[in-house]
């Protein structure tokens, strides 16, 4: 079955990494379904029903997204509170559509690697960072399989300052894309 990649991204146009990754997965057709959640829904009005379906209408499960302020977009999150129903994804009357599910995440972050780190800047890893749907994904039966992540495109200070942003080169982007499907199809 194909992998389906649930990519929450307000601004894809202007993304570097995010939209890289999205253009890889798309020349793959038979094997990924890449679904752009802003472009689904511009109003916000989730069709859970429709959701629901796709999810169970593939194998794998990726959400793809940039991290904001150390959470997800508001978008994804809303599409995890309304499609991640009781009934459906969890709980006594048949919430069973996400077990055994193999469910990875795929981010970038704009602070650095190091930042991330228990005695960085931060004080947390990334995965610290992500456990919230780790969880989530254990609290449903999913058989999480850990994350992917591009970091860092801040400035040595730490502020984004217009034209001294990090941002990665041709073969650096290409680099993270390929390793982005490796990642993707070894789950």
């Amino acid at each position: 079955m194909k992998t389906l990649v649930i990519v929450t991204h307000p601004s894809i146009e202007t993304s570097v990494i995010n939209k890289r990754w999205v253009e890889e997965l798309k020349k793959y057709p038979e094997k990924y379904t890449v679904h752009e959640l802003h472009k689904a829904y511009p109003d916000g009005n989730i069709d859970v029903e429709k959701e629901q379906q796709l999810v169970e209408s593939h194998g794998n499960l990726v959400m793809q997204f940039p991290v904001y302020w150390f959470n997800c977009p508001p978008l994804l999150k809303k599409w995890l509170d309304d499609v991640f129903a009781y009934g459906w994804a969890y709980g006594s009357k048949g919430g069973d559509k996400l077990k055994n599910r193999k469910a990875a995440l795929a981010v970038s972050a704009g602070i650095r690697e190091e930042d991330y780190q228990e005695k960085g800047r931060y004080r947390y890893t990334l995965e610290q960072i992500l456990t919230p749907f780790e969880t989530t994904f254990r609290y449903c039966h999913a058989d999480y399989r850990s994350f992917f992540a591009y970091y860092g495109t801040e400035t040595e200070s730490g502020e984004n300052v217009p034209g001294q942003e990090l941002e990665p080169t041709g073969s650096l982007l290409d680099k993270s894309a390929q390793d982005y499907l490796k990642f993707v199809d070894s789950l």
